[in-house]
């Protein structure tokens, strides 16, 4: 398991591997939800909850006005590739997806962005070609085509210069007053592989999942319920960069392990006007160079500014991953 008094351990890249920056975005959560008709026939057994939650509170709490600002920054800073992180949607209908199909192509192409599902677009179970294929294409590895069905579609691998980005599902239906997640033995025999390979190949491995995978930062009712078991192969093997959302807040966490450093981050709902200032919507950029043998990561939060209907520069981190032990 991580542990945070280990000394930080990397495989070496590979002599004369490229060394420009890579510039990778990530947002989450934003509930795209408006301008979506529904009937009663829709709103059957849990997805009434959701829509009367939605009617009450949260429709005012998530904007569109927000994600055009978002789309607007993303253009101005150009990333090379954008991570989308879950619930996109809020009651899993199949209009929603149709929605969140139209909002992510303003991104770009869908070799430019890579989407992991959150609970939200598991809301009840659905047919797959009425609902998640309508992202086929952003949740494709880069050796498949948009999938039939999901499994064995995740994890996704995609190859981006020197960044392997992984795509874990945790999304399944909950029950009522739940929204826990799982990854299951499947992906995690898979993920180990991949860890494993992109670490002979020195390449920096970015894990996208929805819940969150360390304690702390969610209640039991929507905790990942795998989570050690996904954190017991980080330990073996190693991530650079593990990127979440469903937390709706921004967090920051280093793990130490006999595998490595590993940097925890999730970001909030990228549409909330925010009920408190750590609730509003956020997203993050990541400048991945590297640096000698290891690797330099800047991080920087873009906040959305209410007054403005703009998104500014709130935090910056800087982490140095470094060279592994002989």
């Amino acid at each position: 398991m991580p542990r945070h008094d280990a000394t930080p351990r990397h495989p070496s890249p590979p002599v004369g591997a490229a060394d420009r920056r890579f510039v990778l975005a990530h947002c989450s959560d934003p509930h795209i939800s408006w301008r979506c008709p529904v009937s009663w026939r829709d709103l059957a057994g849990k997805r009434m909850l959701g829509y009367l939650g939605w009617r009450l509170r949260r429709g005012a709490e998530h904007r569109e006005e927000v994600l055009d600002a978002l789309q607007r920054d993303l253009r101005e800073a150009s990333p090379d590739h954008i991570a989308v992180t879950g619930d996109l949607t809020h009651l899993g209908l199949p209009r929603e997806f149709e929605n969140a199909r139209r909002w992510l192509r303003r991104f770009g192409a869908p070799e430019r962005v890579t989407v992991v599902p959150g609970n939200h677009d598991a809301y009840v179970r659905d047919d797959w070609g009425r609902t998640f294929a309508r992202w086929g294409e952003y949740m494709a590895s880069d050796d498949t085509g948009p999938s039939a069905g999901p499994p064995p579609l995740f994890p996704v691998m995609r190859r981006r210069g020197p960044i392997l980005l992984i795509g874990l599902s945790t999304a399944h239906p909950n029950p009522l007053h739940l929204a826990t997640g799982g990854i299951g033995a499947p992906q995690l025999t898979r993920l180990a592989t991949a860890l494993k390979g992109a670490a002979a190949r020195g390449l920096f491995r970015v894990i996208l999942i929805h819940h969150p995978p360390v304690d702390g930062v969610v209640t039991r009712r929507k905790r990942l319920t795998d989570a050690p078991a996904f954190l017991e192969a980080i330990s073996r093997y190693g991530a650079e960069l593990i990127l979440h959302g469903h937390a709706h807040r921004t967090t920051w966490r280093i793990l130490k392990t006999t595998a490595g450093v590993t940097a925890v981050a999730g970001a909030p709902s990228a549409s909330a006007l925010g009920r408190s200032p750590d609730r509003r919507a956020r997203y993050a950029i990541y400048r991945i160079r590297r640096a000698g043998r290891g690797w330099n990561v800047d991080a920087v939060e873009r906040l959305y500014s209410p007054g403005g209907d703009a998104f500014l520069t709130e935090n910056r981190r800087h982490l140095h991953m470094p060279e592994p032990l002989a």
